[in-house]
C-alpha cells in the first residue's frame, strides 16, 4: 500500500546537498553585500569560514586552509597542477570523479611516471599496493559510487610522497586523520548542504614545503598559482581569494558551520550521517529487490549511498531495460514529492542514490524507505504488466 508518511524535507540530492534543518533565508540576512571581499568586513567573513571550518574538523593549527575557486573540481586541480612532478604518482580510482584526475594527471599534465590502481563501481583498489615513496592521488569518499576508504590505517605516517585527498562527500561526516593527509579537498555544497562557488584546500607543512621548493615545468594559469617568488601566499590562507566570491554564499557556509559547533561539532555531524546508513541498511536487509552497490560493509559510505536493483525480473532485462527502470523509480518518487534527485550518477551502474550526509534528519531517512519498496512495486507492475 501506498505510504502515508513522508519525509519532511524531500531534497536527498548528493549536490547540491539539503540545507541544514531549520534553514530559511532568513539565514543570510548578515551577508555582506554591496561591499568588496577586499574589505575589512569582506575578509573578516572569509576568515571566520576558514576558522570555523578548522574548529569543527579538528584541523591542526600547521596547517593551511584557505577558499579557493571553482568548487572542489577547482581545489583538486589547483593541488595536481602545483604539486605533481616532483615523484612519481599513483593514482588511485574506482569511480568517476577519481577517474577525472586519472584523465588530469596522464592525459592534460602527461606526467612520465604515473601508475594507475583501478577498481570498478562497488569495489576499491588493494590499497596494500600503494606505493608512498611516491606521491598518492586518491578521493577518500565516492559520491558516484558510495565507496569510501575504510580507515586512514594503510597510509604510513613516515610516508615520504604526499598524498592528496579529495574528500568532497567525505568531510564533515567522516573521521579524516590529519597526520596521515597532505593536501585535501572539499566544496560547501556537500555536507553542509551550502551553495556553490568556491572549494576549500588545506595544506600540510609538507605540501607546503613541497610548494616552496618545487617549481613545475608548466605554465601555471592566476587561479592555480599559491606561491610567489617561491614563498607560499600566505593571504589565499587568511581570507584574501584569488577572485571575487559570492558574499551570499560566504554567509550561507558560515550559518552551516555555525549550525554544526551548535549541534555536537564533528562527532555529532559523523552519528547523524552513520545513522542513515544503518537506517538504510536495516532496511535494505529486508527488502528483498534492493542491494548495496558497495557489497562490502567496511568500504561503505554514509553520505553517498548507492543501491542497485537485484530483482530477478529486472536484472533479466537488458542493461537499457534495467536504466530505465530505476529512472522510472526514482521519476516516481520524485513525483510523488518524497525524494528528489535521487537516480544514480549517469556513469555509475543503473540504481539509485540517496545521500546521507549530516543535513538529512533520521526521521526523513526511515520516512523514505518505505516509499523506496512502493515505487519499486508500482514501476515493477506497470513495466510486467505491459510486458
Amino acid at each position: 500500500m501506498k505510504p502515508t508518511t513522508r519525509p519532511r524535507n524531500p531534497h536527498f540530492s548528493s549536490g547540491p546537498c539539503a540545507k541544514r534543518p531549520g534553514w530559511s533565508l532568513d539565514a543570510l540576512e548578515g551577508a555582506l553585500l554591496g561591499r568588496s571581499h577586499r574589505s575589512k568586513p569582506g575578509k573578516a567573513k572569509l576568515k571566520e569560514v576558514i576558522d570555523l571550518s578548522r574548529a569543527v574538523l579538528g584541523v591542526p593549527g600547521d596547517y593551511r586552509i584557505g577558499i579557493v575557486p571553482a568548487s572542489d573540481t577547482g581545489a583538486v586541480e589547483m593541488a595536481l597542477w602545483s604539486l605533481l612532478g616532483a615523484r612519481g604518482v599513483d593514482m588511485l580510482a574506482w569511480e568517476s570523479f577519481g577517474k577525472e584526475w586519472v584523465t588530469d594527471v596522464t592525459k592534460q599534465l602527461k606526467l612520465p611516471d604515473v601508475r594507475v590502481l583501478q577498481a570498478e563501481y562497488g569495489k576499491i583498489p588493494d590499497l596494500s599496493q600503494v606505493d608512498f615513496a611516491r606521491d598518492v592521488v586518491f578521493t577518500w569518499n565516492g559520491t558516484t559510487s558510495g565507496v569510501r576508504v575504510p580507515d586512514g590505517d594503510w597510509i604510513p605516517a613516515d610516508r615520504q610522497g604526499l598524498t592528496i585527498c579529495d574528500a568532497t562527500s567525505a568531510a564533515f561526516a567522516m573521521d579524516l586523520p590529519w597526520d596521515k593527509l597532505d593536501v585535501v579537498t572539499w566544496s560547501w555544497q556537500k555536507v553542509l548542504g551550502g551553495e556553490g562557488a568556491h572549494g576549500m584546500l588545506v595544506l600540510s607543512p609538507r605540501a607546503v614545503a613541497r610548494l616552496e621548493s618545487f617549481q613545475p615545468d608548466r605554465p601555471l594559469p592566476k587561479i592555480f598559482r599559491l606561491t610567489k617568488g617561491g614563498k607560499l601566499i600566505e593571504g589565499i590562507f587568511e581570507g584574501e581569494t584569488i577572485n571575487t566570491p559570492s558574499m551570499l554564499c560566504v554567509e550561507d557556509a558560515i550559518d552551516g558551520l555555525r549550525w554544526a559547533l551548535s549541534a555536537g561539532g564533528l562527532p555529532h555531524l559523523i552519528r547523524r550521517s552513520e545513522t542513515n546508513l544503518r537506517i538504510v541498511a536495516e532496511w535494505q536487509a529486508k527488502a528483498g529487490w534492493a542491494a548495496f552497490l558497495a557489497e562490502d560493509p567496511a568500504i561503505r559510505s554514509c553520505t553517498a549511498i548507492c543501491l542497485t536493483i537485484t530483482d530477478p525480473d529486472v536484472t533479466a532485462l537488458d542493461a537499457a531495460g534495467q536504466a530505465d527502470f530505476a529512472k522510472k523509480v526514482a521519476a516516481l518518487l520524485e513525483k510523488e514529492g518524497v525524494a528528489m534527485d535521487v537516480g544514480s550518477y549517469r556513469d555509475a551502474p543503473a540504481g539509485l542514490r540517496l545521500w546521507g550526509g549530516a543535513t538529512i534528519e533520521n526521521e526523513d531517512m526511515e520516512a523514505l524507505m518505505p516509499w523506496l519498496d512502493w515505487a519499486f512495486a508500482t514501476v515493477k507492475a506497470e513495466r510486467f504488466a505491459k510486458a
